[in-house]
């Protein structure tokens, strides 16, 4: 497969510059998801890498080879995109083969590589249906299938599976991981949705307003996010903060107020002094309910989930979620008592900025954690 690297990436628009200048390296064989809002410029980076736009500045290198001035025909690369884009006249056999022939590849060989494909896609029954006598899933599964008769040295994924509906999605979700381990394929894929992030990607670039807030495994993102928007981004349902004032800051922990009492967060403090105000962060899962518990909330809303209850609750001002065991009995309006470790809290500066965790989760690969937004 390829390696790319983006170098200091500039995208303008009218005068409005809506990529920042991107640094990237993406891995021989990596997964990677670029994930973010509505208008982070995900798609549009991503448009760049298959050539579909051009940079205003700085480098797009596959294999170390500059690709700037390369077309996107010349480039070597497939996309995939949102919408399925396939001749609705055509059967699935030629749809997936179409671009062969355009390269005038003999019919042979272009039917041996669209059978591989089928086969590595589950679609050799459906080869000789059209377009409309298809699923929306299996629709999709062609236009991968167009990708790969493709052989490209590098998959490029743009929100395919948007269209799908929940089911799907996650049949999907699925199918596309067991595809990148059937390849052995570089490929980088975009989307809104974090979920699809979490549970696809080798690696995440999560992105907002044209610059990489930060890089890592999923589970470097999780569990040590460089700042409130990453923490507040990744997860589901999303982390609860709640603006604490610091009663004690040292380089082994900081000591903040919480309604039932003093906790101490392992955090590194520098920087931090007494009655300084934080914004501290848990995970709804990390909350537990505990009739011994410091904190105390009234439950205005129940989502049951089978296995899991989400409860959310009214705490002082702010609302908080709590994700208890799917059997719990309280009802709404019901007072409940909870708690958290004060291991699993983070604590973020006013600037949003999150202070170094002492204790380092064992599955995160530390080294691929990185922080990459760039100073205003």
């Amino acid at each position: 497969m390829a390696t790319l690297q983006l170098n200091n990436i500039i995208k303008d628009f009218g005068g409005t510059q809506v990529i920042k200048g991107v640094d990237l390296e993406v891995k021989d064989r990596e997964f990677v998801v670029f994930v973010g809002p509505s208008g982070c410029g995900k798609s549009t980076l991503l448009r760049m890498i298959a050539g579909l736009e051009s940079a205003t500045a700085g480098d797009i290198k596959v294999d170390g080879k500059r690709i700037n001035e390369v077309g996107p025909a010349e480039r070597g690369l497939a996309m995939v995109f949102q919408s399925y884009a396939l001749y609705p006249h055509m059967s699935v056999e030629d749809n997936m083969g179409f671009s062969l022939r355009l390269a005038k590849v003999k019919k042979a060989e272009r039917r041996e590589k669209v059978l591989a494909a089928a086969r590595i896609l589950q679609l050799e029954p459906l080869l000789d249906r059209k377009p409309r006598a298809l699923s929306g899933g299996q629709r999709q599964r062609v236009a991968i299938g167009r990708a790969i008769v493709r052989n490209p040295s590098i998959f490029l994924f743009d929100e395919p599976l948007s269209n799908l509906d929940t089911a799907l999605r996650v049949q999907m979700r699925i199918e596309l991981a067991r595809l990148h381990g059937e390849l052995d394929a570089t490929m980088i894929y975009v989307t809104h949705d974090q979920i699809e992030a979490m549970t696809m990607a080798d690696k995440i670039v999560v992105l907002q307003d044209g610059l990489v807030e930060q890089i890592g495994s999923p589970m470097a993102l999780y569990h040590h996010p460089c700042n409130r928007f990453v923490a507040g981004f990744i997860g589901s349902p999303k982390m609860n903060f709640l603006d604490v004032e610091v009663r004690e800051a040292s380089r082994e922990g900081v000591s903040v107020a919480l309604p039932g009492g003093d906790c101490r967060v392992p955090v590194m403090g520098d920087g931090v002094s007494a009655s300084d105000t934080l914004t501290l962060g848990i995970r709804p899962e990390h909350l537990k309910l505990d009739d011994e518990g410091p904190l105390t909330g009234k439950i205005v809303v129940i989502e049951r989930l089978g296995g899991a209850t989400s409860l959310y609750l009214e705490h002082g001002s702010s609302e908080w979620i709590l994700v208890a065991d799917g059997d719990v009995a309280h009802r709404v309006h019901d007072q409940v008592r909870f708690s958290f470790a004060p291991t699993c809290a983070h604590l973020f500066k006013g600037d949003g900025e999150a202070l170094t965790h002492l204790h380092r989760h064992p599955l995160v690969d530390i080294d691929r954690q990185e922080n990459r937004a760039k100073p205003t």
